[in-house]
């Protein structure tokens, strides 16, 4: 069954999600998308896969 979530909600935690990257992204020294995007600019979609690679790039060193 699929709940109905209020809008409001929704976009609270989709805007929590991108805090929370962008606050990791910038701690780890991260300012720009390879495409010369600002952090702000990016989808949460594309947070999440900067993040992701970032993250991984870092346990490789």
């Amino acid at each position: 069954m699929i709940t109905q979530i209020p809008f409001g909600q929704l976009r609270k935690g989709i805007e929590v999600k991108m805090d929370f990257y962008k606050s990791e992204l910038l701690k780890m020294g991260y300012f720009k998308s390879p495409d010369g995007s600002q952090l702000y600019e990016l989808t949460l979609t594309e947070l999440e896969q900067v993040y992701e690679k970032e993250k991984a790039r870092r346990r490789a060193l």
